[in-house]
């Protein structure tokens, strides 16, 4: 059977690869080694052929693109364990990076992110959300391909210099609200947020990758900039996290998993979350198993993660706790209270003695029954323990099959040219609009009415642009623009 040898306690521990997609908790203090286990679920599920998508919030993680260095300390380690053929070695990595400087740019669309995950990574208030969604609605009947910063912007223009027009079939339109997510639109480009809209945007089949010998490919995200910017680093996650549970299919009960999606600092998704976002993404991890995925969150203290969540995640490792604070003390008694009862085991008492390199574990075992927790000392990583160079990961980039692909910008024609020649034809217009009587145009109504209402000519644009969305949507031709608006999350269904 796949398993992953975790570590060993009074027998040896291990996370059942049928299992996995039932999610996972790794929690802890800092510097009480849960980047060491994190590491070792990354190279157990590459082994299986499994590929991994995880966020490296401190550029430790990056050492799983090499071999690392044996020595006295991790030998006795892998003796005490029992590790048979245990031998030092890399595995096959690829590394992103939001800002594309460390790794291949990480992309998507204005479009597929959606008006509410948009809203919250632009921190705006609820009237202000409202007439973006107004502005996203306007651009689906029209056939408008959001794609980036400059796209939302002449919309947003185009909103405000027509809003009498577009409130009285939309709904009410500030000039206010659109000045204010303006505003927020610049602070999201100061902040470097400009590199995640654009086009080639992220396919997910490239997540699903496996190497030449069946190894699953361990997708590393460059974060230690991106985390400085919460909300930005933990709405992207929550968007990657939606679009595989939207796009990939049904595959039920499955020898092993599609993926396995490690969420780093998980609080950050949780911090002034509305409820209405918890209750998806709470939906979202119970039914995103069915898919093939297995989610496995990491933060410092189990209560991080809301009790609806926490109870779903049935494969847990939880490193020390200091029980110096009440904060603290909760913390300890929720993870205690979480895990199948040992006997032989005072769980509260346990957390707050282990040491470096140690943990609580339990994990589901056959019949998807949860093995009672055992103190377990953890296996060492094959792979190096600490950051990479520069030059070690320009080497490792430089191997990418994917710098061809992804490491170039694409700008083809969106909303922002064809406003801009929308408003270049006004200007037309309105100098026709001056000429005497007899030389106007006849059944003239106006550049803001044809382009809400159609005229020939722009029904044979926007035929030309449903021709360019359905090679966005792949195989859902036919169908309106299609964006990421965490459907499932949501609670609403994108737009067939």
């Amino acid at each position: 059977m796949d398993r992953i040898l975790i570590g060993k306690g009074e027998h040896p521990v291990h996370l059942l690869a049928r299992y996995a997609n039932r999610h996972g908790l790794v929690a802890g203090a800092t510097g009480t080694g849960k980047t060491i286990s994190l590491m070792v679920l990354a190279e157990g599920f590459s082994r299986l052929g499994v590929p991994v998508f995880m966020a490296d919030v401190k550029g430790d993680v990056a050492g799983l693109a090499l071999a690392g260095i044996s020595n006295e300390k991790i030998q006795q380690r892998v003796t005490q364990i029992g590790m048979e053929g245990y031998a030092n070695e890399a595995s096959p990595v690829l590394f992103w990076d939001f800002y594309g400087k460390a790794g291949h740019p990480v992309r998507t669309t204005i479009s597929e992110i959606g008006p509410n995950l948009l809203g919250r990574i632009l921190e705006i208030n609820e009237t202000q959300a409202g007439m973006l969604e107004i502005a996203f609605k306007l651009a689906d009947d029209q056939g408008l391909l959001l794609l980036d910063l400059d796209d939302l912007r002449a919309l947003l223009g185009f909103v405000a210099e027509n809003r009498k027009e577009i409130s009285s079939q939309y709904g009410l339109v500030s000039t206010q609200s659109v000045a204010a997510v303006q505003r927020a639109l610049l602070s999201l480009e100061r902040e470097g947020g400009k590199a995640l809209f654009g086009e080639p945007a992220l396919e997910l089949t490239d997540l699903l990758r496996t190497d030449l010998s069946g190894r699953g490919i361990v997708n590393i995200l460059v974060a230690d900039q991106l985390i400085l910017k919460p909300r930005l680093y933990s709405s992207f996650l929550l968007w990657l996290l939606s679009e595989l549970f939207e796009n990939l299919p049904e595959v039920g009960d499955i020898e092993k998993p599609k993926l396995v999606f490690f969420f780093d600092e998980a609080h950050l998704l949780f911090d002034d979350a509305p409820p209405i976002l918890r209750q998806r993404v709470e939906q979202v991890v119970r039914l995103i198993r069915s898919k093939g995925v297995g989610v496995y969150f990491c933060s410092q203290f189990p209560d991080d993660v809301p009790n609806e969540i926490l109870g779903q995640l049935g494969n847990r490792f939880q490193h020390a706790l200091r029980a110096y604070t009440p904060r603290d003390q909760k913390a300890v008694n929720t993870a205690a209270e979480t895990f199948v009862a040992n006997p032989k085991l005072d769980v509260a008492k346990v957390i707050s003695q282990l040491g470096v390199g140690e943990a609580l574990v339990s994990t589901l075992q056959e019949k998807g029954v949860p093995m009672p927790v055992e103190r377990t000392v953890i296996c060492p990583p094959r792979c190096r323990m600490g950051a990479v160079t520069p030059e070690e990961r320009a080497a490792v980039r430089g191997r990418s099959p994917l710098s061809s692909k992804y490491d170039s910008p694409v700008n083809r024609e969106s909303a922002y040219e064809i406003l801009s020649r929308r408003t270049l034809e006004r200007g037309v217009t309105t100098a026709q609009s001056n000429q005497p009587e007899a030389e106007k145009p006849s059944e003239s109504r106006g550049a803001v009415g044809d382009f809400l209402w159609g005229t020939k000519r722009r029904q044979g644009m926007v035929e030309t642009m449903a021709k360019q969305a359905a090679r966005t949507v792949g195989s859902q031709i036919g169908r309106q623009i299609l964006r990421g608006v965490l459907g499932g999350i949501f609670g609403g269904s994108r737009r067939r």
